[in-house]
């Protein structure tokens, strides 16, 4: 099974490392022209785009705060301004910000991490289906987290309620675009090597995740990106509204 992008044009959002690095570099293998969104890490992103371009295909780093809709909008904008169509979206922006006990927690950090992983999801499809329905085709890939089905870490209740949320949005808009020939499925990773762990996991804390993980390690960016691209492919053509585990295990359904 060779999935090819040809003539496709990807958005990932927070692209600059990680699953979205890993993500977008895959596209760009893959024959697709790829934006690389970011919030503040412009270098990093830069050289993503470099590397897409060394593979022969087009690619720009566009930025933005995703939680506001003046910046989402200026998203799809920019990338249509540049490549006239969009066909996949790969909503995979997102954050911890900090770990805290919902009893402890201040409202400015809920409503931070349910603006960053949630609102933005929602502000980033509300602006791109005007073209997919117009073209009459498109797929978006929604990034959810093991930690939407069991409660998450220490710490991590705001984020679990938060990819909770993604998750069943994932359903709801698929349903509603069912027919439209757009397809929405998401994708739940459970621990994976990426900068987010380095900031918010401690050692001892990621080496029990691994040890209780039947194929005992964490994951790759790599091993997230790979059934990213197959559910944005048509090889994935009658799935709707799934979410596909990625987790070695951790969590069986």
């Amino acid at each position: 099974m060779d999935i090819r992008f040809e003539n496709k044009v990807v958005i990932v959002t927070g692209a600059s490392s990680g699953i979205g690095k890993a993500t977008a570099l895959e596209f760009g293998r893959s024959g697709a022209d790829v934006v690389v969104h970011y919030n503040t890490n412009k270098e990093a992103a830069l050289q993503v785009v470099k590397q897409i371009e060394k593979m022969g295909q087009k690619s720009m780093a566009v930025s933005g705060d995703l939680s506001s809709k003046k910046d989402a909008d200026r998203l799809i904008s920019e990338t249509l301004a540049s490549f006239d169509t969009i066909d996949i979206l790969i909503n995979n922006a997102g954050s911890l910000v900090e770990r805290s006990s919902l009893e402890e927690m201040g409202e400015d950090l809920w409503d931070k991490v349910m603006d960053i992983n949630m609102k933005s999801v929602f502000l980033c499809c509300h602006a791109v289906l005007p073209t997919m329905k117009k073209q009459g085709s498109g797929n978006i890939v929604n990034m959810t987290s093991i930690a939407a089905r069991n409660g998450g870490g220490p710490g991590a209740g705001h984020y679990s309620v938060s990819k909770a949320g993604v998750l069943t949005f994932t359903k709801s808009l698929a349903k509603e675009m069912a027919g439209t020939g757009i397809r929405v499925n998401a994708v739940a990773p459970g621990v994976i090597t990426t900068p987010y762990h380095d900031r918010f996991s401690t050692e001892t804390a990621r080496q029990s995740y691994a040890n209780n993980t039947p194929l005992k390690r964490e994951g790759t960016p790599e091993e997230v990106a790979y059934p990213i691209l197959f559910l944005a492919s048509e090889f994935s053509s009658f799935i709707l509204g799934e979410t596909i585990e990625i987790n070695g295990g951790l969590l069986m359904d």
